[in-house]
C-alpha cells in the first residue's frame, strides 16, 4: 500500500488504540484496516489484546460501526472495548439543549441528588433531601428540602414546585431568601427565578413568558 497511512496504532497499558483517519474515504480505511491486520498478523496473534478505536471527527452509524468489528474479529485474541468519536464542534451559534432526566420517587433526608441538564422529579423533596443540577429543578411534589439549580453557573435557570415549602433554594451562587418568606398557602405550582441577581417566585403560569423555550428540551 502506498500513500499516507490512515490509520496509527498506539500501544497503551489497557491495550492498543488504533487512530483512524477522518478525512479519507470510508471504504478505503476499511481496506486498510484489513491490509494491515494481514502484514501484522504475527503481532495481533496471542494473548487478549483489548482495541480502543476513535474515529476522530467522523461519525459512523452502527451497521459501520459493525464493519470495523467484523474485520478485526477476523483475529480471535483482539477485542474491541470502545469505537467512540470526538463530540461534534458546537459554533458560537448553536446552542447545546441540555437533557432533561425524569424520575420519580422521593427524595429523602441525607439524599442528595445530581445531574447534568435538567431534572422533573414526580415526587417529594423531604426536609434534609437535596437535589443539585446544571439546569433547571421541577417537583411535581412538595419541596420541603434544599435545591441547588444552575449549579454550573446558569443564573437562567429556575426551581419549580407543586408546593413551594423549601429549607433553600439556590440559583447559581444567589441563595434564597429565609424560608418563611417562601411560605405560601396558595394552591398553584409556582417557581423560583433570578430577577436582576435577586431571588423571586412566581406562579408557574407566567413562566411562559419568563422562559419561552422552556418545554421544548429534547426528548419531551
Amino acid at each position: 500500500m502506498t500513500g499516507k497511512s490512515h490509520i496509527t496504532i498506539k500501544g497503551i497499558k489497557e491495550g492498543l488504540v488504533f487512530l483512524l483517519d477522518d478525512q479519507c474515504d470510508f471504504i478505503a480505511l476499511l481496506d486498510e484496516l484489513n491490509a494491515k491486520l494481514d502484514k501484522h498478523v504475527q503481532q495481533f496473534t496471542g494473548p487478549i489484546v483489548h482495541i480502543f478505536i476513535k474515529l476522530g471527527a467522523r461519525q459512523l452509524e452502527e451497521e459501520d460501526k459493525e464493519r470495523i468489528r467484523l474485520i478485526l474479529r477476523r483475529q480471535g485474541n483482539l477485542i474491541i472495548q470502545s469505537i467512540e468519536s470526538d463530540p461534534p464542534e458546537v459554533g458560537p451559534d448553536q446552542k447545546v439543549v441540555p437533557s432533561l432526566h425524569t424520575m420519580s420517587g422521593i427524595v429523602r433526608s441525607g439524599q442528595t441528588l445530581e445531574f447534568e441538564g435538567h431534572l422533573l422529579l414526580l415526587g417529594d423533596v423531604n426536609p434534609g433531601g437535596a437535589i443539585r443540577c446544571t439546569g433547571d429543578v421541577y417537583v411535581l411534589g412538595a419541596l420541603r428540602g434544599t435545591v441547588h439549580a444552575g449549579s454550573a453557573g446558569d443564573h437562567g435557570a429556575i426551581i419549580a414546585a407543586s408546593l413551594m415549602k423549601p429549607t433553600q433554594l439556590r440559583i447559581a451562587d444567589v441563595i434564597s431568601r429565609p424560608p418563611d418568606e417562601w411560605t405560601s398557602a396558595e394552591p398553584w405550582m409556582e417557581y423560583a427565578f433570578l430577577r436582576e441577581g435577586t431571588m423571586a417566585i412566581d406562579k408557574m403560569t407566567s413562566l411562559s413568558r419568563y422562559r419561552k423555550e422552556v418545554m421544548q428540551f429534547k426528548g419531551v
